[in-house]
């Protein structure tokens, strides 16, 4: 059965969502004044009020605002609030988002409309970790100026990312080991071939290692452990804020490190898209809106 999208906002992951959805429903997308690449199927309009028919279904980007009073929009000189949603979705309408607060989440709810976050689904985490290593292994071999076989490299936390990241390294041939807190976790690390170390008795590793890849939200690398940091070897973060390098104590030691925030739309903005697309599809299907 045809439905009615609008994906207001975003960025190039979102022109390709579009793209995807179009192949079998109505799509609007708003948001996008500067060429992204938009497929012919897709309604672009200029504003909400251009819109002449309801939305069964609305996509927000990831994340859904900067300000929580309009729709993050890289691509548009305009812009669109929150509230201008509410009278173009259905009674029985969907508002899907990435990353929405509490607020925003609160501001549909009181108007009746239905909110999910396609971000906080399984499918959508682990298949953006695969974006995400891919993206953190293209940085490393860019930066090291050589190739990750044979090097040290220490990946710290056992999480979604650092399982993908140990299965692609493993085949290139890199010396891994892998730093966490919990025992599970340190035994599923022998299990895939690796070293294991506590996170807290971790000195030998950090000053040893080659390449370090986080994926733990914390500062976990401090001063005392980036002044045993060679001053040859790489610190790549993929954690989300607050991060877990001290990045200026690590400018100020000469430690070579990069921060890199929302990988999958930067590396892989096509297959991110998909990944979206993909998942409101699920939501929607478990719904028993449709079986597309």
């Amino acid at each position: 059965m045809n439905k009615t999208f609008l994906i207001a906002g975003g960025d190039l992951r979102f022109a390709t969502l579009a793209g995807k959805l179009a192949e079998n429903h109505t799509v609007y997308a708003v948001g996008f004044d500067r060429n992204v690449g938009m497929s012919d199927r897709v309604r672009v309009i200029d504003r909400i009020t251009d819109m002449n028919v309801r939305a069964d279904y609305i996509i927000l980007p990831l994340p859904v605002s900067g300000d929580g009073v309009t729709v993050s929009m890289p691509y548009s000189g305009r812009s669109v609030s929150l509230e201008s949603l509410v009278p173009v979705i259905k009674e029985n309408g969907v508002i899907f988002g990435g990353m929405i607060s509490p607020d925003i989440r609160k501001l549909f709810e009181e108007k009746g409309i239905a909110v999910a976050d396609y971000a906080k689904r399984e499918e959508f985490a682990v298949l953006n970790a695969v974006a995400t290593a891919e993206g953190a292994i293209q940085v490393a071999m860019e930066e090291l100026a050589a190739t990750l076989s044979g090097r040290k490299i220490l990946i710290l936390g056992a999480g979604r990312i650092a399982k993908v990241l140990i299965d692609m390294l493993s085949g290139f041939h890199a010396d891994i080991t892998v730093a966490a807190r919990k025992c599970s976790d340190l035994a599923w690390a022998r299990v895939y071939g690796c070293k294991a170390v506590q996170i807290s008795a971790m000195e030998d590793a950090v000053a040893e290692s080659d390449v370090i890849f986080n994926t733990v939200p914390a500062v976990i690398l401090d001063e005392k452990l980036l002044r045993l940091i060679d001053r040859n070897s790489l610190v790549i973060d993929l954690a989300s804020k607050p991060g877990g390098v001290d990045f200026d104590t690590a400018g100020n030691l000469g430690v070579k490190a990069v921060w890199l925030l929302s990988l999958p739309g930067k590396v892989a903005p096509v297959t991110s898209g998909e990944v979206i697309a993909e998942t409101v599809k699920n939501i929607l299907s478990e719904r028993g809106d449709f079986n597309d």
